[in-house]
């Protein structure tokens, strides 16, 4: 899939391109020279979307393609078209999610594909949902100011997520607060699944590995050598410098032999052709694409072969002008001469090559071993899943003449534990009939009635029982649910379908139902393997009768085709595990000595014909006797009786001896003929007699085969009856399951709450104590103060009365001392400090109190004339009343605070009761539901053909008063009942065709009123018929013809100077739009970069306002700033409402002047 923009038309475009799922099937025609696959082969479907994508991804089902739009701030996801279509096709989208993140960005997909991650320039990475496009987690990673995101990852389990900067250089670690739900389950499972695929299958690899022999590969040995020419002609320039260095190599070691003497026969070396480099290789499978490659290399070497030819003569005589110049320095002297690796071109290079060469090799071998070992490895997979593991082989039966196929079923052998689980249930049902026949032994040995019975009718009555039994077993069909008993399958140990209610049952039913179904799979299998085993004998019995029918057809001298029928791949799925030699299409590698024993074997042959040909004998017998002592009988179409030697000559030559051998010989052919005929005859009613029974004995076995072919549909629709009531008690035990771990759940919640609600009792009862106890002791301190009150005059009753009462009035007065600040306050100011109730605080007031009341206490304030021991009994007085009184604050402080504790306590337990009276109401409903889905069983019944079930609310199921009637009452009754119903349908149809011809006779009776009135009104309006002006003119004119024509004269020329003015308003018109389509491009262009600049600045704002959110105050510039926007609002909003009123008054304007027009009088001449 390939996204490409679109910039003129604002679009993207989409390119999507597939594949066959089965390349190596794919025909050698769609692929050319070298192997590439063609355009043919390869589907292109080109779409183009209405927004400019930034990123695009394909979802994992191939339908849906989800988008991130560059330009504006959406994503989008477009369903793909299920018909294919040519040229371009248009996408709209499917669904349309408003971003919140802005700036081009890329789309990725989760492991289980049913998350959409999405990141973007602004630093923000959103998790949504593929379906609805709707976003469940973000985060910002990173800042827009380092161009946001660049890429992410995450792992397959989705738990951590790995984000990479664009520009900051930073990577960040994302992990999930809280990871659960639905969707963590989702994902979760996957990669559960997906680990337990890959542990299985890397455990079937390493038994594999370490069980399968290790393959050794000789280098050395002359079997697995083969001659491989490589040419390399990608670049000719590549190849001529490599002959040019293997020439100077060559060049090398003839200098060295010349020194040596042995110049001449180098010289010839180097006259030796260079076309070919052989090299030495193990033998091994050339892939198909290197196949191509090869042919396409070799194709193209003799195209250029001309070219390489003079490629090489130059090399050839650069190679002789570097032996003239080697000997031209042989004769210099030794200060002059060159040394001889200077003439060498490369050697380095030239050794390098070869350990390329060498270790490519090398590699490919390693390739094609592990290869060849990966497919063994795969081969051998499917053989033990598909093949060795089927106890019954999956194999089709075909018939002779009928598009008819058959196939049996393919079972697996049962393992151990199937079948002791099936040995425990078949005992334990035995078991339950056995305790179920002798509890009715034991209840009729009990009963009195039992007793005074003889033994006689005990014996009878337990024959009965047993029929009984046997009835109850052999159930009908509709209520078994199935047709298993047609194929012989014993149903007795089945519980009845309305008896499964615990779920130890339904499991032993599904153990019994699977056994079953096994059963009726043999028995049907060995009908198949009679039926394969007929067809074997049918095509045995064929090809021996077809032997005699070769024969008379030779015989006969036909050109007829002989009818050989054989078993198809499909009957014989065994042929796909040999490899048969006509498939292997590479050429055989024969070993030398096996050519040697060959050529020895033909040696012998011929010598063996030499022979043959030297017995006289054996010549003369096959002359004279075609081979044969005797004469047999199917010779005679091939006898000929020689002609006389005297036939050749005229017949009037012939004596009479030559004339009587002639009539002897006429009379021989004549009798020769008549055997011919005769045997011909014979021959072709024994061949049509061959050919009759074999077309009856095929066709016979065609019927046998179409028998059991619905034998096979019936197999396979009880083997779908009883899976679907394994499937249901298999629905039927998890809903069990899922309802118990519910209750388990329920039980496990109310027993926590259960306890959770005696903790609380007991605080609340504590709490209450607590309470009473401070309660009390506040009365009591309350009460003291009261009587330190009413005491106070008593006490200074001595001294006179206007001085008690300036004390009195000291008594009440109290220093004034700065509040403490209120709880909430102090939180905000100090988060951490002490509490207003803290003890610490107390302290700290009470002390400031006495300091207070010291100076009250000062001998300043004392009053006049009064004794200063009276005043210091006064002051210590009066410091006892302000501490009491403050004992009574405090008191009552914590008595309020108790108070609001007990209150809480007690809402909580109410909260706590109110969850236990919910989880109990749940845990009823569930028992209740359990209950009902116990005893609301799911049964499945056998319904005729037509036959249908009606919904439970239009049937009676109360059948306390029913009563059973015969079948033929309720059929007459049915009978009478439609009669009658059919002499009321007569009645009523006659009674509807009377009332449709009264209402007929009034329809045309109106009519004919209607039309009455119609001619009235006609005669009414001839005589008040108006006789307009033009009329008149039309009678009074004598030239109105001329009139009428001076008239059409005028309005043409009116209608042509009106279209000459319209032509000329619409080329305004046109150009104005152009004007104005300039105008808006430019507006458009100026928009845009507004809209960017917006972007940027709503997004310097936003972080302005986080900043100024967090510092809690706001700036009297934003006040002004907000003010001023909205009176320019609110200006705007006035201006545009003017706009409309001043429109409005236009149209109103023109709409008076058009009906104060209206009004005038129109002037016509009579």
């Amino acid at each position: 899939m390939v996204l490409s923009s679109l910039p003129e038309a604002g679009r993207s475009r989409l390119e999507m391109f597939t594949l066959p799922t089965l390349l190596p099937q794919v025909s050698t025609t769609f692929a050319d020279e070298r192997g590439r696959l063609k355009d043919e082969i390869i589907h292109k479907y080109l779409y183009e979307l209405e927004h400019a994508l930034s990123s695009a991804v394909l979802g994992f089902q191939s339908n849906q393609i989800y988008g991130f739009c560059s330009q504006v701030p959406y994503i989008c996801s477009y369903l793909l078209p299920e018909e294919e279509h040519t040229g371009i096709y248009i996408l709209k989208p499917y669904k349309k999610v408003q971003s919140r993140q802005y700036g081009p960005g890329l789309l990725y997909l989760s492991s289980h594909g049913l998350w959409l991650i999405t990141i973007a320039k602004c630093g923000i990475l959103c998790i949504r949902d593929v379906y609805t496009l709707e976003t469940f987690a973000w985060c910002r990673s990173h800042s827009h100011q380092g161009h946001g995101i660049q890429s992410m990852r995450i792992s397959m389990d989705g738990q951590n997520i790995l984000v990479n900067g664009r520009d900051d250089g930073t990577l960040v670690y994302l992990k999930w607060k809280r990871f659960g739900g639905h969707l963590a389950s989702e994902i979760l499972d996957y990669y559960q699944k997906l680990l337990i695929s890959l542990s299985s299958a890397m455990d079937k690899e390493n038994h594999y590995l370490s069980t399968t022999p290790k393959v050794s590969v000789d280098l050395g040995s002359d079997s697995e050598h083969t001659v491989i020419r490589r040419i390399r002609s990608r670049d000719i320039a590549q190849e001529a410098k490599a002959e040019v260095q293997v020439a100077m190599m060559e060049v090398e070691e003839s200098c060295a032999k010349e020194r040596s003497g042995g110049f001449q026969k180098q010289k010839a070396s180097t006259d030796l052709s260079q076309d070919e480099l052989v090299l030495t290789d193990v033998k091994k499978e050339i892939p198909w694409i290197q196949q191509k490659s090869q042919e396409a290399i070799k194709k193209e070497v003799n195209l250029f072969s001309k070219k390489r030819k003079e490629i090489k003569q130059g090399i050839k005589s650069l190679s002789k002008t570097i032996l003239n110049m080697m000997e031209e320095n042989d004769k210099l002297e030794n200060i002059a001469k060159l040394d001889q690796q200077e003439f060498g071109l490369d050697l380095e290079e030239l050794e390098r090559l070869h350990d390329e060469s060498q270790e490519e090799v090398a590699k490919m071998i390693k390739d094609v071993e592990m290869h060849n070992l990966a497919k063994s490895y795969l081969a051998e997979l499917i053989k033990e899943e598909c093949w060795n593991s089927m106890a019954v082989k999956g194999r089709a039966l075909k018939c002779f003449h009928i598009p008819c196929v058959v196939e049996n079923f393919p079972m697996k052998a049962r393992t151990v534990e199937e079948l002791k689980e099936l040995e425990r249930v078949l005992q334990q049902k035995k078991i339950e009939a056995e305790c179920l026949k002798l509890r009715k032994e034991i209840v009729e040995a009990q009963s009195g009635v039992k007793l005074i019975k003889q033994r006689h009718e005990e014996d009878d009555e337990e024959e009965e029982e047993e029929d009984k039994t046997v009835k109850y077993s052999n159930l009908p069909n509709y209520l078994l649910g199935s047709l298993s008993t047609d194929f012989g399958v014993d149903t007795s140990l089945l519980s009845s379908q309305l008896e499964l209610h615990s779920r130890e049952e339904k499991i032993n039913q599904i153990i019994l139902l699977k056994d079953i179904i096994y059963k009726v799979k043999t028995v049907f299998n060995n009908e198949f393997d009679a039926a394969y085993k007929q067809k074997e004998f049918e095509i045995a019995r064929v090809k021996e009768r077809n032997v005699r029918i070769r024969e008379i057809i030779l015989d006969l001298e036909l050109e007829e085709a002989v009818w050989q029928p054989e078993f198809e791949d499909c009957e014989k799925p065994e042929r796909t595990l040999v490899v048969q030699d006509e498939e292997i299409t590479a050429h055989k590698h024969i070993k030398p000595w096996h050519k040697a024993k060959e050529l020895i074997v033909n040696h012998e042959k011929e010598h063996w014909l030499l022979i043959q040909d030297a017995s006289t004998r054996l010549r003369a017998l096959m002359d004279m006797m075609g081979g044969v002592l005797e004469v047999k009988k199917e010779d005679i179409l091939r006898m000929v009786i020689p002609q006389p030697a005297f036939m050749a000559k005229p017949d009037a030559v012939w004596t009479e001896e030559e004339r009587k051998q002639f009539k002897d010989y006429e009379k021989k052919v004549k009798e020769l003929n008549e055997e011919r005929d005769k045997y011909r005859k014979s021959l072709e009613a024994e061949l049509k007699k061959l050919q009759n029974s074999i077309q009856e004995s095929t066709q016979a076995f065609d019927e046998h085969l179409k028998r059991l072919f619905e034998r096979r549909v019936k197999a396979e629709m009880v083997t779908n009856q009883e899976e679907l009531k394994i499937s249901n008690l298999a629905f039927s035990l998890l809903l069990d399951e899922e309802l118990s771990s519910r209750e388990k759940f329920l039980n496990n919640y109310l027993t926590r709450k259960q306890h959770e609600k005696s903790q609380t009792s007991e605080a609340v009862r504590k709490s209450r104590e607590d309470l009473d106890v401070c309660k009390e002791h506040y009365d009591n301190l309350l009460a003291e103060d009261k009587v330190m009150d009413r005491s106070f005059k008593k006490e200074f009753s001595e001294i006179p009365g206007h001085q008690v009462d300036i004390l009195y009035k000291l008594f009440k007065r109290r220093p004034r001392i700065s509040k403490q600040k209120t709880h909430s306050e102090t939180t905000s100011v100090v988060p951490f400090g002490e509490l207003p109730g803290s003890g610490k605080l107390n302290k700290d007031a009470f002390a400031q109190l006495m300091k207070a009341m010291d100076e009250l206490d000062n001998i300043s304030n004392m009053p006049e004339g009064l004794d200063p021991l009276v005043w210091n009994h006064f002051c210590m007085t009066r410091r006892a009343k302000v501490e009491n009184e403050q004992k009574v604050k405090q008191k009552a402080a914590d008595l309020l605070e108790m108070a609001t504790f007990l209150q809480k306590r007690v809402e909580e337990e109410e909260k706590v009761q109110q969850e236990i009276e919910r989880v109990f109401h749940e845990l009823i409903l569930l028992q209740e539901e359990k209950v009902r889905f116990q005893l609301n069983l799911t049964i499945q019944i056998l319904l005729k053909q037509g036959q249908v079930e009606l919904e439970n609310f239009q049937l009676v199921l109360e059948y306390s008063d029913a009563i059973l009637i015969n079948k033929n009452i309720i059929e007459d009754l049915n009978s009478v009942i439609r009669t009658q119903g059919q002499k009321k349908v007569a009645s009523m149809m006659e009674s509807k065709d009377v009332h449709k011809r009264i209402l007929q006779i009034e329809w045309e009776h109106k009519k004919m009123e209607m039309e009455r009135e119609d001619l009235n009104q006609k005669a009414w309006d001839i005589q008040m018929l108006f006789f307009s002006r033009d009329r008149q003119k039309y009678l009074n004119e004598p030239n109105y013809e001329a009139l009428i024509s001076i008239q059409i004269g005028i309005m043409e020329q009116t209608i042509a100077v009106l279209d000459k003015m319209h032509k000329k308003n619409v080329e305004n018109c046109k150009k104005l739009l152009k004007k104005l389509g300039k105008f808006s491009n430019q507006k458009d262009i100026a928009n845009y970069a507004l809209s960017c600049n917006l972007r940027e600045e709503l997004v310097a704002v936003s972080e302005r306002k986080d900043i100024c959110n967090a510092m809690g105050s706001k700036l009297t510039c934003e006040k002004i700033v907000k003010e001023r926007y909205e009176n320019m609002m609110q200006q705007q909003k006035l201006t545009n409402i003017s706009k409309q009123q001043a429109e409005q008054i236009s149209i109103l304007q023109t709409e008076v002047e058009r009906l104060r027009m209206k009004t005038f009088p129109a002037l016509v001449q009579m």
